[in-house]
């Protein structure tokens, strides 16, 4: 039994090596994949066109890699933006992609980096969950779950996404 669950974990192994982009990157085996913790969402009035999605997205490999994009089945359109000054002016802008350094992380709060949901399916109501998957460069897409709150959480190091 433990040589078949060995095996079945290193074909495992062998399957994602093969199908990932760039093989050559230490993150792409299991358990170094980027991991967003705080995963959340502004409740909104149920005739809001718009939400936003918040989280800190962490790097624990040893190689760089890219947030490409996100979707989700909650809004027609995601998008990722962050807030740029412009003059006097602070202004959102949408961005084509955010790099995630090795070892590092990258905060997606208000006033800053965030996602972008457009055309909601459904309103976003305090104590709904929904999910979001993140389209990384080399890791692929990976999906957390999305907490819609009344405020934004107090951080927790113990909350991790879920694949």
């Amino acid at each position: 039994m433990l040589l078949r669950l060995v095996t079945l974990i290193a074909l495992g192994t062998a399957c994602l090596s093969a199908t990932a982009a760039d093989q050559n990157h230490a993150h792409h085996q299991m358990g170094t994949m980027p991991e967003a913790s705080q995963v959340w969402s502004r409740a909104m009035p149920p005739t809001a066109p718009t939400g936003a999605v918040y989280f800190t997205l962490q790097n624990p490999g040893d190689a760089p890699d890219r947030l490409l994009g996100v979707h989700t089945p909650r809004a027609k359109k995601a998008e990722l933006h962050t807030h740029v000054h412009e003059g006097d002016m602070m202004r959102m802008k949408q961005i084509d992609s955010i790099e995630v350094p090795a070892g590092g992380q990258v905060e997606f709060k208000p006033g800053s980096n965030h996602v972008m949901l457009f055309e909601l399916s459904a309103p976003l109501v305090a104590g709904e969950r929904f999910p979001l998957t993140l389209e990384f460069e080399h890791a692929g897409e990976v999906t957390v779950e999305v907490s819609i709150q009344d405020q934004a959480p107090t951080p927790s190091p113990h909350e991790h996404m879920q694949h």
